[in-house]
């Protein structure tokens, strides 16, 4: 899945992702044993339903990944261009998806194109994820009176790096400063027209198409989460607080800068079904949130190493 990383840093980056998804599972072992008990109640058509939306959502960020490709003057076939989209998706486990950056690795060594035009692609695509993320958690709590204290922190942040991208003479300043060592001078270039690039993506007009294109997206996910929780029998949950709670918990995990959230995420979500106004029993929420999580994020990884296989087997054919 992370072939096109050396092999020590794949080996670090799966015991990473080893030790926060176990240190995850140990914080919710004293409920494993309930969860058989919910489980047997719950009804699975929803599961099935939560995939289908969750499919709508990648169907949805391919379109916004094609019109930032058109941005960028990037022009491949649409299939190389749906393998390496796909592809992506397999490391949506690393830190606020960077991992994703294998697209561009993949998108030069089938087409050469170069990584410095695709890579702010990738870069943009998580601003607008989290500018759409945000939208909808303002909008749930503006309808549901939930807490905003992590809302407005979250948007505070989002808002700072926005500002850097609007204003890229702050980030010049901090590439110089980090490129100042001669080992590192010769990339210098490569990354102020990363920054440029990125700046660009993230003007008002490009933004605003891409956001409008992933708030429906995420939305889908969001609903998605809500059937999961309302399939539990005895519980339910408004869809409005379901969307502040996925969209908050998400951008939570996202900030974190963990590998696809984990522990975060989940923590705060089994905590916002429990504590909030939904009054979840624990072994519910828990299940709500594991089954969520596998409908999202883990589906999007299994989809995404079978994209991968193609794509590096597209590559190898061409090395031929």
């Amino acid at each position: 899945m992370f072939g096109a990383l050396s092999r020590p840093k794949r080996t670090w980056l799966w015991i990473v992702v080893a030790v926060i998804a176990g240190a995850a599972a140990y914080s919710v072992i004293g409920d494993i044993s309930k969860l058989g008990d919910r489980l047997n109640g719950f009804r699975w058509s929803a599961f099935v339903a939560a995939l289908a939306l969750a499919l709508t959502n990648y169907a949805l960020r391919f379109v916004r990944w094609a019109f930032y490709m058109w941005r960028q003057a990037v022009r491949v076939p649409a299939v190389s261009s749906a393998l390496v989209f796909g592809a992506g998706l397999s490391l949506s486990i690393t830190p606020a998806k960077l991992g994703e950056l294998v697209k561009s690795y993949l998108l030069k060594e089938m087409h050469d194109v170069p990584v410095a035009r695709t890579a702010p692609i990738v870069v943009a695509e998580r601003v607008s994820d989290l500018v759409a993320l945000l939208a909808l958690a303002v909008i749930g709590v503006a309808g549901y009176g939930v807490d905003p204290r992590l809302v407005t922190i979250a948007g505070a942040v989002i808002a700072f790096g926005l500002l850097l991208l609007a204003w890229p003479r702050p980030t010049r300043f901090l590439v110089e400063l980090f490129t100042r060592p001669a080992k590192l001078r010769r990339v210098r270039e490569p990354l102020l027209e990363m920054v440029a690039s990125l700046s660009a993506l993230c003007r008002p007009v490009p933004l605003v198409v891409a956001t409008a294109i992933a708030i429906p997206a995420w939305a889908c996910e969001c609903v998605g989460f809500a059937l999961i929780c309302n399939a539990f029998p005895g519980v339910h949950v408004e869809l409005g607080l379901a969307v502040v709670i996925y969209a908050g918990t998400t951008i939570a995990g996202a900030l974190s800068f963990l590998p696809g959230g984990l522990g975060v995420t989940e923590g705060a979500m089994t905590l916002a079904l429990v504590e909030g106004a939904a009054h979840f029993d624990r072994a519910s929420a828990l299940a709500a949130t594991l089954l969520a999580r596998l409908a999202t994020l883990w589906f999007a990884v299994v989809l995404g190493i079978g994209f991968l296989a193609l794509a590096r087997r597209r590559i190898a054919k061409r090395a031929l």
